[in-house]
């Protein structure tokens, strides 16, 4: 696939951790205005995410009338708590609109969770447009092994999320040596139909080579779905068996 590259910010970072209140990044669409009238049905459609969303770790819903109507999606990663989901959606309705507080179409990721809306209808369409990686600057030792590894544990939690059952959530880990294992997750949001997550995760993992190529973590993060691989356990339930440290420093590429 061919990459129209508009725009790119390089940041580094000291751990491979996200604080709750920092978001992964965020997405204002310049080009959208907002009414008093629309500003109002955010500020409403916000308070419906963050109370709808939590239990059932996803809600898409909309609010207002005519040309004031407002779409909203917010999900969280599948594995974590509706505690911690609660706290993520609490964080990104906050933040979402001090950072985007002119436009109708917004969005923000964070590591538990992702929030959305836009005046115009895009729940259960597929969208490819813009991206965030997140990858760590250190190499793995055995390229040829660990991408080997690496893709089977991808296919696999891949094939789980396509599943109606697993609700877009694939997740699983693969040893790479008695004392080295990985760890990967991938997921859609709910609104999705099956083939469009699946093209959604293959994009993003076809993507992997531009920006992670033998990276020992990734993280890519879409509209529609997110990556994410590492050499320490990172998602819930913990693998305490697993005693790997955290290193190495990351770059944030963003494009649209």
């Amino acid at each position: 696939m061919t990459l129209l590259l508009f725009r790119a910010l390089l940041l580094i970072l000291f751990l491979y951790t996200s604080n709750a209140a920092d978001p992964l990044g965020d997405l204002c669409n310049k080009g959208t205005k907002i009414s008093s009238k629309i500003s109002k049905n955010i500020d409403h459609l916000l308070s419906e995410l963050v109370a709808g969303a939590p239990s059932p770790g996803y809600i898409a819903t909309s609010t207002g009338n005519g040309q004031d109507k407002v779409y909203g999606l917010a999900q969280c990663r599948g594995d974590v708590s509706s505690d911690d989901c609660s706290g993520c959606l609490q964080d990104a309705a906050k933040e979402i609109r001090q950072r985007c507080p002119d436009q109708v179409d917004a969005r923000i990721w964070y590591d538990y969770c992702f929030l959305r809306y836009n005046g115009e209808n895009f729940i259960g369409k597929l969208d490819t447009s813009y991206a965030i990686f997140y990858f760590n600057v250190e190499n793995v030792t055995d390229p040829e092994d660990f991408n080997k590894k690496l893709g089977s544990l991808i296919d696999k939690i891949r094939s789980q999320a396509v599943v109606p059952k697993n609700k877009g959530l694939g997740k699983g880990e693969i040893s790479l040596s008695p004392f080295v294992t990985v760890y990967g997750l991938v997921q859609c949001t709910r609104d999705l139909a099956v083939i469009d997550c699946a093209q959604c995760l293959a994009i993003a993992v076809g993507n992997f080579p531009n920006f992670c190529n033998n990276r020992k973590g990734c993280r890519a993060l879409y509209s529609n779905c997110y990556v994410r691989y590492e050499l320490y356990p990172f998602f819930f339930p913990l693998d305490s068996t697993n005693s790997t440290s955290v290193s190495g420093n990351l770059v944030v590429k963003v494009y649209a």
